[in-house]
């Protein structure tokens, strides 16, 4: 890989209770496409190398997940939540040869398809292995959160559902903040509501 790449992780591998009994990667927007699959062709816009993250027994076909360049990472810690699945993603990210010199690493939720490209491309185009880089707008920090190389270990030692949070807090100073007009990195798709919103 070459010294300037960036990998992308879309984080599929949570149980959204808030979307009630239906699975909501599986949720139709309005291009028909399902809400993960969506959100990981969003992106392979940005990104050459997408790695989506699955529970152990998922189907990625079933999920609608045919796109042969998207790579996959089982998180057999899932079900105690994001800050566990991200350790499982990380610890998976650190022991690939292809990845000995990427500099940093995109974490996106597979929740989250109205994010523009060129949002993605700019923050790809930004980051730095000393970096936590995350989109601001209005004053607003959204997501991706890109987690710049020198921080790969502290993500796996993540636990429960807090996400990559703890990181954030521990590292202050390496937060550094894009400033985009992109409203799509706040409008997550996690209830019923949200998504009649994004289909209006």
């Amino acid at each position: 890989m070459p010294s300037e790449h960036v990998v992308a992780l879309v984080m599929a591998a949570g149980r959204s209770r808030r979307f009630g009994d239906t699975d909501k990667r599986l949720a139709v927007l309005p291009d028909g496409r399902s809400l993960l699959a969506s959100s990981c062709a969003l992106a392979r816009q940005a990104f050459a190398d997408v790695r989506v993250v699955l529970r152990e027994a998922d189907d990625p076909v079933a999920l609608g997940l045919v796109d042969p360049a998207l790579r996959l990472i089982r998180a057999p810690h899932g079900e105690a939540g994001l800050g566990a699945s991200l350790a499982d993603a990380f610890v998976a990210l650190g022991r690939d040869p292809r990845l000995s010199n990427a500099r940093a690493a995109a974490v996106l939720l597979g929740d989250m398809p109205a994010i523009t490209p060129a949002t993605l491309r700019r923050l790809r185009d930004a980051a730095a292995p000393e970096c936590i880089l995350r989109p601001s707008q209005d004053g607003r920090p959204g997501h991706p959160v890109l987690f710049g190389r020198d921080f790969w270990p502290a993500l796996e030692t993540l636990e429960g559902d807090t996400g990559g949070s703890p990181i954030l807090r521990r590292y202050p100073a390496c937060l550094c903040t894009l400033a985009v007009t992109d409203p799509g990195i706040h409008l997550d798709i996690d209830t019923d509501e949200s998504l009649a919103a994004l289909e209006g």
